[in-house]
C-alpha cells in the first residue's frame, strides 16, 4: 500500500499548529465533512455531520479520564444516504501533546501525537493496513486522512473538522 496523502501534508505544512494539550484541544463540538473514496472502483461517498468530545464518565469499561468521541450524521454511499455513527475514547497519553485512542469497546486503535501539529498513526487490522495522518491547522480546524490498504480494501478518507 503506498500513501497518497501528499495533499493533506502540503496544503498546511507552513500553518502546521503545534498542540500542547491535546485533550484540551479537542473537547469540544466539531463540524464533520468526510469523503470516502474507492480507489478500486472509483466509488465516492461523503458523511457530514457532528463529533462532540466530552468528559468520560466512569462506566465499568475502562479508566474515567480522558474524552469520549461521539461522531453522528449521514453517510452517503452510491446514491442512498443513511444515518451512521461511532464511539470512540482519547485517553491520556505519555503527555499532554499525547493521546491513546482507543475504540468504545476499550480495544486499542492508535496512539496520537499532537506536540507538531502533525502525526501519522498505523492500525493494523486482519489483513488491512489503516495508515492515518492527523494534521493541526487552527484552534478551530484539523483534518484527518485515513489510507486504507489490504487484500478487499483500498480506501482514502479525508475528513476535516471545524470547531463550532
Amino acid at each position: 500500500m503506498g500513501w497518497t496523502g501528499e495533499a493533506a501534508v502540503t496544503e498546511g505544512m507552513a500553518g502546521l499548529r503545534p498542540v500542547e494539550d491535546v485533550l484540551a484541544y479537542l473537547a469540544g463540538r466539531w463540524r464533520v465533512r468526510r469523503s470516502v473514496r474507492d480507489l478500486a472502483s472509483g466509488d465516492t461517498g461523503t458523511f457530514c455531520g457532528t463529533t462532540v468530545f466530552e468528559r468520560l464518565e466512569g462506566d465499568g469499561r475502562g479508566p474515567s479520564d480522558g474524552l469520549l468521541h461521539h461522531e453522528s450524521g449521514t453517510f452517503e454511499w452510491r446514491g442512498v444516504a443513511r444515518p451512521a455513527e461511532r464511539t470512540l475514547r482519547f485517553l491520556p497519553g505519555d503527555g499532554p501533546g499525547r493521546a491513546d485512542v482507543r475504540f468504545a469497546d476499550g480495544r486499542p486503535f492508535h496512539d496520537l501525537d499532537l506536540t507538531s501539529g502533525r502525526y501519522v498513526a498505523d492500525h493494523p487490522c486482519a489483513a488491512d493496513l489503516y495508515r492515518g495522518e492527523f494534521t493541526v491547522y487552527s484552534s478551530d480546524r484539523w483534518r484527518t486522512v485515513w489510507r486504507v490498504g489490504g487484500p478487499a480494501k483500498d480506501l482514502l478518507l479525508t475528513t476535516d473538522y471545524t470547531r463550532t
